[in-house]
């Protein structure tokens, strides 16, 4: 068995090896130095590769993104839907093997892991969904979920702090589903990991209740021991792997220079002949195709097996699953908001989380240790994993990439929620979750300097400038309640992340006829003048402000518009023709925003906006001292139009 073994490994090694020389990019040393472990792995991993899709697969994440040479040879390997010229265009335009792994681009491939780390904390969230499945779709007669959950990792994505933080939330909640492959080989870009890193990593884990287990990742017996051993868990299980990079290389095994940058076509041939593998680029020997690909076979018998087990099921059971796969949005109850009552958006939006998860069993999430802050509890609901209130703890950064996991497990609709100003803490995985297009909803309240005596550390100012950036993530900053149920309508239907930026204070419910329900393209008219010349546009708590200034400029016989637009990304992104509806080219245009602002250039004239840092002061004296005061908004008005 060994020898073959070897002969495996030594396939997906110089598959690897030759992927990157014909790119001449790419990282060789890291596939090379896991390829043993993949060969192992091989034997425990539940999948299917004819379908991708199958709930209760396990689910593999390679945390080390750089690594796609491994990712892509054991894809082809096990018989995705690659071919061998697939793995010959690695790294070019249009293929299907990009530099790095993209969900929905690369069949078989869970997750985006770009930033290092973020895949860890992907694992860790796939664990969750999969724990939060279990609970409410298992019986002591039929486990429909019973699945693991395996990462492959590096020393650097255990030096971000991200992989700390999601490995703490991961050995508290006790996921004994979660099995993570630590490829130790201490070799970083600039050299030894001793450079600046030596801590102590089995003590570490221990310190985050993990079981521990330390092996020669060359070894395949130490291996198999490792990985059975795994499978018996009650805790999440790491497996340290001692190796070596560019394990095989003939001259340059263990070298910092194998991480990055091609072999050369001389060292990869020398390599060859040392193992006694044939020279020709891309060999795969037919045995070894064949061992591998009885993945198929296997993995349609699985997935048999499964299909067995849900026809057994209970209907209850059954139901549920319908129900998790195929939310059924029209059954929501929308709470209702009575005009000229003050309510703060951050306090309307917990009443449409409500409303939402009681119609939608899937619909869960948590704050980061500010629940009552950001109101995201779910009332009665319980906690994680037996309800869906999730307790992330102070951990922003991994709760980012957890949530974007749970919204590509399959079954759920997940939200997560901090104070705005926080919001640089998740943008990696704010980014991912836009290029991913996953469903996931991010929750920031206290959303400017109407956060009040906290002061400036506290008061987002180029926040909303910074996540309007980001294409595919609709950022939503409601003027009032009515807006935050249509902002909710919209997002979840949507193919993409979302984000609800919430007030604090409270903002009174806008009388707005029937205009509301143009909301949904992202914005719209909220009161009109006859011959107006002048466009106000707001968002959020300026909105208001800007209906007080523009009945101040009416009285003075000036014609103005008011425009609420709670979606910039949303509207920016309807044709001209329903964009001039709302924005009329003949009047001048004023946006206002408690913001950096300088987004609104791009359809404004003149914008309104903060230009400073916040400061520590009462909501309504800050506003006033900043320039966002009806007064003020209507002396730049008519500034504007001269």
């Amino acid at each position: 068995m060994e020898n073959y073994e070897q002969l495996m490994s030594d396939t997906i090694r110089f598959l690897a090896a030759d992927m990157v020389q014909q790119a001449n990019s790419g990282h060789p040393g890291m596939p090379m130095g896991l390829a043993d472990i993949a060969t192992v792995f091989s034997r425990y991993y539940r999948h299917n590769p004819k379908n991708p899709h199958w709930l209760n697969r396990d689910r593999l994440v390679f945390s080390g993104g750089h690594g796609t040479g491994l990712i892509y040879s054991l894809l082809y390997l096990w018989g995705y839907d690659l071919t061998l010229d697939d793995l010959k265009r690695f790294r070019q335009l249009g293929s299907k093997t990009p530099g790095h792994p993209e969900y929905g681009h690369t069949p078989g491939v869970e997750v985006t892991t770009g930033p290092l780390g973020q895949g860890v904390a992907n694992a860790v969230g796939f664990a969750m969904a999969a724990k939060r499945a279990a609970a409410m779709l298992n019986t002591p007669e039929v486990a429909l979920i019973d699945h693991k959950v395996y990462c492959f990792c590096g020393d650097g994505d255990l030096q971000e702090g991200i992989g700390y933080e999601a490995c703490s939330l991961a050995g508290h909640l006790k996921l004994d589903n979660l099995i993570l492959i630590y490829d130790s080989n201490n070799i970083t870009i600039e050299g030894e990991t001793n450079l600046a890193f030596s801590e102590m990593m089995q003590e570490r884990f221990r310190a985050q209740r993990w079981d521990v287990v330390t092996i020669d990742g060359h070894d395949f017996d130490a291996i198999d021991a490792a990985l059975s051993a795994a499978q018996k868990q009650e805790r999440p299980f790491v497996i340290i792997a001692k190796t070596k990079i560019a394990r095989g290389a003939a001259t340059m095994e263990g070298s910092h220079h194998t991480h990055g940058a091609p072999l050369g076509q001389d060292e990869i041939k020398a390599s060859k002949i040392k193992a006694g593998f044939p020279t020709e680029p891309f060999t795969i020997p037919d045995a070894v195709l064949a061992r591998f690909r009885s993945a198929i076979e296997m993995g349609d018998l699985y997935e048999r097996e499964w299909n067995k087990k849900v026809a057994s099921s209970s209907s209850k059971q059954r139901m549920l699953l319908e129900k998790l796969k195929n939310p059924e949005y029209a059954t929501i109850s929308w709470p209702s908001f009575e005009v000229g009552k003050s309510i703060a958006t951050r306090d309307s939006n917990g009443q449409i989380l409500q409303a939402i998860a009681q119609a939608l069993p899937g619909f869960l999430g948590g704050s980061a240790d500010l629940a009552p802050s950001n109101k995201t509890e779910l009332k009665g609901m319980g906690d994680f994993p037996a309800g869906r209130n999730i307790h992330f703890g102070i951990r922003e950064h991994a709760m980012g990439a957890i949530t974007n996991a749970m919204a590509l497990y399959g079954l759920f609709l997940p939200f997560a929620a901090t104070f705005f100003v926080f919001s640089d803490y998740l943008k990696p995985s704010l980014r991912v979750a836009a290029l991913m297009g996953v469903r996931a909803f991010f929750i920031f309240t206290h959303d400017s300097i109407g956060v009040g005596e906290d002061g400036p550390t506290h008061q987002p100012i180029e926040h909303l400038t910074s996540l309007r950036a980001l294409p595919k993530l609709m950022v939503w900053r409601p003027a009032d309640a009515q807006e935050n149920v249509v902002a909710w309508q919209t997002a979840l239907t949507y193919d993409g992340p979302s984000a609800f930026v919430l007030s604090r204070q409270g903002l009174p419910v806008l009388d707005k006829s029937e205009a509301i329900g143009s909301a949904h393209q992202g914005g719209y008219l909220l009161s009109t003048s006859q011959h107006a010349v002048i466009t106000l546009v707001a968002t959020g708590s300026e909105v208001a402000l800007a209906q007080e200034a523009a009945a101040l400029l009416r009285t003075e016989g000036i014609g103005v518009n008011v425009a609420s637009i709670p979606c910039y990304d949303l509207f920016v992104r309807q044709d001209r023709s329903y964009q001039e509806s709302i924005i009329l080219p003949t009047t001048k245009v004023l946006a206002i925003e408690a913001a950096s602002g300088l987004e609104w250039y791009k359809i404004a004239d003149d914008v309104v906006a903060m230009e400073s840092f916040g400061a520590s002061g009462k909501d309504k004296e800050l506003f006033a001292h900043f320039g966002f005061t009806p007064k003020m908004i209507a002396k730049r008005a008519k500034e504007l139009i001269g």
